[in-house]
């Protein structure tokens, strides 16, 4: 059973996690969100800089609460991409001095394999085959997957242009509510109609590719003509992307005889996404597995469960030249 330490440094949360055989022995997290707010979006030299003066006190923090030392460590993981470069920087920069200061291997890992890893932490391991959709303020994507740390990761379809997260803070500053916007959108939306407006449903029909420019778009349209109906317009935008985000998952899943969905991402913090990806998966006899809202976003926890899938199947450490890629698609767990 090995020990690891996960790093995740990728955007705007400082995290840290210790993983062991599945199990969660220790976590800290830190988000320079706040300080984002008033720009309406992550400011990259922002979020490296709370980076900086964060992850010390968090690495501290989680070997605490885990009740170890640094020679009971055995492993390292960090995610190497994608995201913010400068971000990416310091995680993989404190990562390779532990590697070398404490003499462990080093892991360089896929920041959208942390976010499917995450789930194992809360539901135990992934069965044989699965469809994952990812949803987060960068990404959206259906994958087909098999074993994560053995085998490559396939594409079933991905976002042609704005993410599901993405169009959430976009809709969130038009109809003037805070950031990020998916938990205002979804505040909002409580109080709403969902069958209010019309919204368009892209793509749908067209295989698994996603597009949510256009939805953001009619959005616009909808408050410059003078509708202010806040709820009602946050509530059929809600409806609008969990509409095409639920019905393209299960098609993805029963086209290729897979029994089990996973929803991960930022995004799958959403609880209409839940209820209604719940309805959906149940009618269809299909196993939903959702991992809670505190594993949805991004952790250093999820980074540590890859480098323990990674460390059990004796998969070869990286080594310490490791670089960042902030554009790193995702075709393996690992990133290199």
């Amino acid at each position: 059973m090995a020990v690891v330490l996960g790093i995740e440094t990728s955007c705007d949360e400082t995290g840290v996690g210790i993983v062991a055989d599945g199990r969660i022995l220790g976590a800290a997290l830190a988000s320079s969100m706040d300080e984002h707010a008033r720009f309406g979006g992550v400011v990259p030299e922002i979020a490296a800089r709370a980076h900086l003066e964060s992850l010390v006190p968090c690495l501290r923090t989680a070997m605490e609460q885990a009740a170890i030392k640094p020679g009971e460590i055995d492993a390292i993981a960090v995610t190497s991409g994608p995201g913010l470069a400068s971000a990416l920087q310091i995680g993989l920069a404190a990562a390779k001095s532990l590697a070398l200061a404490w003499d462990k291997p080093l892991y360089g890992v896929h920041h959208l394999a942390g976010h499917v890893a995450a789930d194992t932490l809360e539901h135990g391991p992934l069965p044989e085959r699965s469809v994952a959709l990812i949803v987060s303020g960068g990404h959206t994507s259906l994958l087909l997957l098999n074993d994560l740390a053995r085998d490559p990761i396939v594409h079933l379809g991905d976002t042609r242009d704005d993410a599901a997260g993405e169009a959430f803070d976009k809709v969130a500053r038009l109809l003037g509510l805070g950031y990020p916007g998916g938990p205002s959108v979804s505040r909002a939306a409580a109080e709403g109609d969902p069958g209010a407006v019309a919204f368009p449903r892209a793509m749908l029909g067209q295989g698994y590719q996603f597009s949510f420019s256009g939805l953001k778009t009619a959005v616009a349209r909808h408050v410059e003509r003078g509708e202010r109906n806040v709820p009602d317009i946050a509530a059929s935008f809600q409806e609008a992307v969990v509409d095409v985000l639920t019905r393209k998952a299960v098609a993805a899943c029963l086209e290729h005889d897979v029994r089990t969905l996973l929803i991960v991402g930022g995004v799958a913090a959403n609880a209409r996404l839940r209820e209604v990806a719940a309805a959906r998966c149940a009618a269809a006899g299909i196993a939903l597995r959702v991992p809670p809202p505190a594993l949805c976003t991004d952790n250093g926890l999820m980074i540590a469960a890859v480098g323990d899938l990674l460390a059990e199947a004796g998969h070869p450490p990286a080594p310490l030249d490791l670089s960042t890629d902030s554009s790193a698609l995702l075709t393996k767990a690992v990133c290199v």
